[in-house]
């Protein structure tokens, strides 16, 4: 099927034939975006592309907190939290259902300073939100070196029409 982005025009695009023969696989899960690239090992990287979402918590979450307690000077010690208020196990089980949450009656964000994790705007600081959450302790303020990507917004304007991105450059 084709479509167009005029939404004043009445005249219908007539379908266009799709080939969906052939054989496809799945090459890179990403939910939340360096989720899987930071925390699951190069080794097992096939296997966790694979791996259906409701069944990757309990086959990856002990890699998940080994590779954050080894890289996290934040969760050094038993009992460390994040500002979540989770601890190294309940993070990293959150963390390997790698996927994106949606909220259907609430703010969509992936974080506004109140709500977390209920979905993802374009906007959205991701890579910082989940630099805060690995480095940044109880209360963002561990390892500020860390805890930011330091790239504060979008070089560009994103579209208020679809596909909203900016154009590249």
């Amino acid at each position: 099927m084709s479509c167009s982005n005029n939404d004043d025009s009445d005249v219908t695009m007539a379908p266009i034939a799709t080939d969906f023969s052939g054989s496809f696989a799945q090459k890179d899960q990403l939910g939340r975006p360096a989720v899987n690239t930071v925390f699951v090992s190069a080794a097992s990287k096939d296997e966790f592309n694979v791996t259906i979402p409701s069944q990757q918590g309990a086959k990856f979450q002990s890699m998940f907190e080994a590779n954050l307690t080894g890289l996290s000077p934040a969760y050094a010690n038993a009992g460390d939290a994040n500002a979540l208020g989770l601890d190294a196990a309940t993070f990293t089980g959150l963390l390997a259902t790698d996927v994106l949450n949606v909220s259907l009656d609430g703010t969509t964000t992936f974080y506004d300073g109140t709500n977390v994790l209920t979905g993802r705007a374009l906007a959205d600081d991701v890579i910082t939100v989940e630099l805060l959450l690995i480095f940044g302790g109880e209360d963002f303020s561990e390892n500020p070196t860390l805890s930011d990507d330091n790239v504060s917004s979008n070089d560009k304007d994103f579209s208020t029409s679809f596909p909203y991105l900016a154009s590249p450059w």
